[in-house]
């Protein structure tokens, strides 16, 4: 019963040696192709000694290690079957990129200081890129008739929904009774323009 076991025993691990050392097909090709210098290295620092060879075969001889035998040969893909029968390989198509859109920057632009008759005034205008969202007169007068006549032009012509937001540009219409500040404020906003 004993010799029997030890046989069985015997068979299976000489079985399972001579799959590991004779690997799959290809696999000692692969081991015969590792340089020296990429050689296994001992724990030692040194490159581990080739293992004897079970066959007692000459010194010249490769045969594989257990560890370049262990994984199967890959095998061919797909695309090179197919260029190999002739076919045509295609190459996966390059990675889109996509642009964002500029971001709109908001910026203020004052014109100049304008005197006229009843003061000075300067305009102040926002812009969104080119376009003007919003506009307003700085040091307008106040009180009497010219605050007054100050009163109807702002009203007219500032503003989110003024007429310069409405015309996108200097070229307003007068406001009837403020001649003078009225031309001020088209002149300060037509510098303030030309800088933006």
């Amino acid at each position: 019963m004993r010799r029997a076991l030890l046989a069985i025993t015997g068979l299976a691990a000489g079985t399972t040696a001579l799959v590991v050392l004779k690997g799959a097909p290809g696999a000692g090709q692969a081991g015969a192709d590792v340089p020296a210098a990429l050689a296994p290295v001992a724990p030692g620092g040194s490159a581990a000694p080739e293992p004897p060879s079970p066959t007692g075969s000459a010194p010249g001889d490769v045969t594989p290690s257990p560890r370049a035998s262990s994984k199967p040969a890959p095998k061919p893909s797909a695309d090179r079957s197919a260029a190999s029968r002739g076919g045509t390989r295609t190459t996966p198509a390059a990675p889109r990129t996509t642009t964002s859109a500029p971001k709109v920057t908001t910026r203020t632009v004052t014109g100049p200081s304008v005197t006229y008759e009843y003061g000075s005034l300067q305009v102040r205008i926002t812009l969104s890129g080119s376009r003007i969202v919003d506009a307003t007169a700085i040091g307008l007068p106040l009180g009497g008739q010219s605050g007054q006549r100050s009163d109807d032009v702002q009203a007219r012509y500032s503003g989110t929904s003024g007429e310069v937001v409405a015309r996108q540009s200097a070229n307003l219409s007068t406001v009837s009774g403020a001649t003078y500040t009225s031309t001020a404020y088209k002149q300060s906003l037509q510098a303030a323009l030309d800088k933006a």
